[in-house]
């Protein structure tokens, strides 16, 4: 009989773990991608590149990363699933050796006055532990500490059944650290009565002059049925009790219209419905009217430190809880490594590290207290970086999405180092990205394109960064693009005077700002750019700020809606057709009546997540069978909100669909770069640079947005999310605005375009109360040849001086 070999003898093979190194995708077709098939390594960081709209964030994010969180939510029960978001499995035919995926975007963080930098990052926390166990006086445990925790007091008498029924007394308290006058806000409200009502008219008359309580609605009908006070009096002939019911009544059960509601005094009402709200995440007619009806002030018990006055009270070493929240992240830091307590020395080393990941991120400017609403999107994805930079976990994908923007470029490489040092504990890193800087670190490369849109969705190529130099795609070919130096630069006509500003971090900044050129205003992130630009600039007569703000809207609005496009593309359907301009709206009468034009149904799963499934009437389309009907250049109108912009701007320029209205339009949403977007886009799927050049667009097109020497433009870093070849065409844009007579004034770290300035202003030396001084003031070769602050030694190796 033959012996079986011992294992000692016998030659290690690969084991059949170790043979799973890829994600292994396999016909992908999620938005515009075309089959695709690629093979990513794991534990490798692989940079995806591509023009925008040419599918990078439709294979990583809507492929890749969804598929790996919907695999993982099948994981708990239905139950818990009920309480998730519903994600539907992506179009791809094979997805293979998919890991945890963790999404660190550029999404807003929220917008609750009560959520800070401290308490997204769970920093907060750990100080309360800390001042609970350190801080002297001693006032409670953690929650003691917390704004979002108020203090509660309780007594009264419960029915205890042991054998005989025994009525028993019992307290109940709990510490909280909610400041009780603004609830934890920081700021208390007051509001103008002047600006709700007009006191001469009666409720019947419309006297409310407050969104949705125009007469007829049932905000209104709230107040005038209520039978408290009579709807045909003038509210200024109320009596005592009419106008406390009117007003300040507390919420109370009764019959309004035969229907029972809660009636509530108008203005507990109004500071529930619309002041609880963060002020940025209002729909613009409703800031409007809280920016004119409300005041805003710092809370006088608090001074604005949201606690209570036992939670100030606590010190250590003489410093209290408020006063770490407030300062800078890096001075934190230093204190924090200056306290030597064995009895918390885990939590200490913990608080350490996470207040060290801050400055290695670039946003040790940061204060704990910092609204999460005020942050960028660059800032945003950072904050959410920390929570993972101490994180036990390896053998996951991280899925970042330009990590760089709003990065100085002295502070990529600090970037670039977190990134490798994630794939070095073992993660597979995913980036999105367009900066060189970048791509420059990556294990392996994918390129999209050719082209954005329905031009795009294809692999290029897959393999070195070497390689992809070689390879003479879009992105090989302009990797190595540089702007160089202008020879002369343009002079100024003029100047916009600001004066002892002192927005944030700036020290009573005085600068000249010149006019009729293109200025650059530069400096790492966090030392003041915003703040002089946005904050010092007098918004007055002819200055258009275009940021990257989300844009309000519904999942309805898209870029046809928001540019006005859509109104000259109606008329010229009706009068092809002989009628209605209404028709052709998917929000009026041409809607399809199944979904209301929304394309999409919407079903409600009572205890578990609702669903939305693509309506079988009009396939998606929004529109009643009978409008697809009429045609113009022998396309209907659901067909024309499927042109992506380049398509569209031919189509309306001759021919039967003429319209110069709409090419007008579609003109400037290609000069801004954003040619590859179909006009019926939700714009909710809109990145931040996109929503800009969208904006930009719309100021473009908008009557007098070129007034010839009275228009100044401010923009906030116009090249986020621009692929290298857009880059030129923007500084070609930027040129014909400023050659029109525009004064152009850009935040910008894209070296590209602080070479192409004719006049550039440096903030710093560092961030926060580092920077905030002017540090340089001249042409872009004057700060080349200076070398004498970092802008200036970056730009100098860029344009190779």
């Amino acid at each position: 009989m033959s012996k079986t070999p011992s294992p000692s003898t016998t030659a290690p093979g690969p084991h059949p773990a170790d043979g799973h190194d890829t994600i292994r995708v396999h016909g992908a077709r999620e938005n515009n991608l075309k089959g695709v098939d690629v093979e990513i390594p794991k534990r490798r960081l692989t940079v995806f590149t591509g023009v925008s709209g040419s599918g990078k964030s439709s294979l990583v994010f809507d492929t890749v990363a969804a598929e790996s969180q919907r695999l993982i939510n099948e994981t708990y029960s239905a139950f818990v699933q009920g309480f998730m978001p519903t994600l539907a499995r992506p179009e791809v035919d094979v997805l293979e050796g998919l890991t945890t995926a963790i999404i660190v975007d550029q999404q807003p963080m929220g917008a609750d006055p009560r959520s800070t930098v401290g308490t997204a990052t769970d920093v907060n926390a750990m100080l309360r532990i800390l001042f609970s166990r350190l801080g002297r006086p001693y006032v409670g445990p953690p929650g003691a500490f917390a704004f979002n925790v108020a203090s509660v007091k309780a007594s009264g008498a419960i029915t205890v059944d042991r054998g005989t029924k025994k009525a028993e007394k019992v307290t109940f308290s709990r510490t909280g650290g909610m400041c009780p006058r603004c609830e934890g806000r920081g700021s208390v409200t007051d509001l103008d009565l002047t600006r709700l009502y007009d006191d001469t008219k009666s409720l019947a008359e419309g006297a409310l002059d407050i969104p949705g309580y125009k007469p007829g609605g049932w905000n209104h009908r709230l107040y005038a049925e209520s039978g408290l006070f009579p709807a045909d009096k003038p509210i200024r002939a109320f009596t005592e009790k009419e106008l406390y019911d009117f007003l300040h009544r507390e919420p109370v059960r009764m019959k309004i219209a035969g229907i029972n509601m809660t009636y509530e005094g108008l203005i507990p009402r109004l500071r529930k419905s619309m002041l609880a709200k963060d002020r940025e995440a209002m729909q613009p007619h409703i800031r409007e009217f809280v920016d004119r009806a409300v005041t805003f002030t710092t809370c006088p018990d608090c001074d604005g430190t949201r606690l209570n006055e036992a939670a100030r009270s606590a010190k250590i070493q003489g410093v209290g809880i408020a006063d770490a929240c407030a300062m800078q992240v890096s001075d934190l830091a230093a204190w924090v490594r200056g306290l030597d307590e064995p009895s918390v020395a885990p939590l200490l080393a913990k608080l350490r590290h996470s207040l060290d990941s801050f400055v290695e991120i670039g946003l040790g400017y940061l204060s704990l207290d910092r609204p999460t609403g005020t942050l960028s999107g660059g800032e945003a994805q950072r904050v959410k970086m920390v929570r993972h930079l101490g994180s036990s976990l390896t053998d996951v994908t991280y899925v970042f999405d330009e990590p760089t923007t709003g990065l100085h470029p002295h502070d990529i490489a600090r970037m670039n180092d977190l990134l490798l040092r994630l794939r070095d504990k073992g993660n597979t890193v995913l980036v999105v990205e367009h900066k060189p800087e970048v791509i420059a670190i990556a294990d392996h490369v994918v390129d999209l394109g050719p082209g954005a849109g329905a031009a795009g969705g294809t692999i290029c190529y897959e393999g070195t960064v070497e390689g992809l130099r070689a390879a003479g795609t879009l992105t090989g070919r302009h990797l190595d693009d540089r702007v160089t130096l202008k020879k002369t630069v343009r002079e100024p006509t003029g100047t916009l005077p600001v004066r002892g500003a002192t927005a944030h971090n700036l020290r009573g900044v005085d600068v000249d700002i010149p006019l009729g050129v293109l200025v650059a205003v530069t400096g790492v992130a966090g030392s003041g750019k915003s703040s002089l630009v946005h904050g010092s600039i007098p918004a007055g007569e002819g200055v258009v700020s275009v940021d990257q703000a989300p844009i309000r809207g519904s999942r309805r609005s898209n870029p046809a809606t928001y540019t006005g496009l859509l109104e000259p593309v109606r008329k010229a359907f009706a009068k092809a057709n002989g009628v209605k301009p209404a028709l052709f709206s998917a929000n009026s009468e041409g809607a399809c009546p199944a979904c209301g034009g929304a394309g999409v149904v919407f079903t409600d799963l009572a205890m578990m997540a609702g669903t939305a499934a693509t309506c079988e009437d009009c396939e998606g389309k929004r529109f009643d069978a009978s409008v697809l009907e009429y045609r113009l250049g022998g396309r209907d109108i659901s067909e024309v909100l499927a042109m992506p912009v380049t398509e569209a701007e031919e189509f309306f320029a001759t021919g039967e669909a003429r319209t110069p209205a709409a090419h007008r339009v579609l003109r400037r949403l290609s000069d801004v770069g954003l040619g590859y977007l179909t006009l019926g886009q939700p714009l909710t799927t809109l990145s931040g640079g996109e929503r800009q050049r969208l904006k930009l667009a719309t100021h473009l097109t908008a009557k007098g947005g070129e007034r010839a020497g009275r228009s100044v433009f401010v923009l906030d870093e116009p090249t986020a999310g621009l692929h290298l070849a857009d880059v030129e065409q923007l500084l070609g844009l930027l040129d014909r605005l400023v050659d029109s007579g525009v004064s152009v004034i850009v935040v910008e770290h894209h070296q590209a375009v602080m070479a192409h300035a004719d006049w550039i202003i440096d903030l710093g030396p560092g961030a926060g109360h580092d920077g905030g001084r002017i540090v340089f003031e001249g042409t872009p070769a004057d700060l080349v040849a200076a070398r004498s602050t970092l802008t200036g030694e970056h730009l100098a190796e860029y344009v190779g001086a």
